[in-house]
């Protein structure tokens, strides 16, 4: 049975970036690592251009899962950074969901390591509670192919849509008039074939 479109909407979308630490990350091989962490920075820096609220999480720091990446934190500062004492599931932690539903926004973007534990376990709680759940797919990464599909299957079903941090930046940017450069930098940042896009948009626009 076909949904309806939802598209998400700059002013009412929220960003979860949970478990992105160097401990877990080195379990991601469903993509390849330096792909990876571009797609995870990708995420962040869409995320700082469109001024969404941010929030950053960890679980068990101190133990094997190690730390927050630290470009998570310089891109966003002044963020709530909620560092779990143990709970698996972001929003068995009062402070998290507090963080969340303090932002205001209904939409929730949410990325994470790894993907059938940490993005879905909180996924499918905020759906649950009735917000609307966007998954990062490609800034989600997992141990291997069949565990990321069966979390795929796992949330799509429960009604959380599956995107690309391009798609999400596209669908929120709605209209390239808003901001050509801003969002031509974004992209070229990250997708080094749109460096080359854009260098030849700006050489024609600057021989008119």
């Amino acid at each position: 049975m076909s949904k309806p479109y939802v598209r998400l909407d700059k002013n009412n979308a929220a960003v979860l970036m949970v478990d992105h630490q160097a401990g877990l990350l080195s379990l991601v091989r469903d993509i390849a690592p330096d792909k990876f962490k571009n797609n995870v920075l990708a995420l962040a820096d869409s995320a700082a251009y469109f001024k969404l609220p941010t929030i950053l999480t960890t679980s068990f720091e101190d133990g094997p899962n190690g730390p927050l990446i630290p470009e998570l934190k310089e891109t966003f500062p002044d963020a709530p950074y909620i560092a779990r004492p143990g709970q698996i599931n972001a929003w068995d932690n009062e402070d998290f969901v507090a963080a969340v539903k303090a932002t205001g926004k209904k939409q929730l973007i949410i990325a994470g390591v790894v993907t059938e534990v940490c993005v879905a376990f909180p996924a499918l709680s905020a759906i649950e509670e009735g917000f609307e759940v966007f998954v990062v797919t490609d800034a989600s990464g997992t141990f291997d192919e069949l565990t990321r599909h069966s979390a795929w299957g796992r949330m799509a079903e429960a009604g959380a849509q599956l995107m690309t941090w391009f798609g999400v930046a596209c669908e929120l940017h709605r209209d390239w008039r808003n901001d050509v450069e801003g969002l031509g930098k974004l992209f070229s940042n990250h997708i080094p074939d749109y460096r080359n896009l854009m260098t030849s948009y700006t050489t024609l626009a600057e021989s008119r």
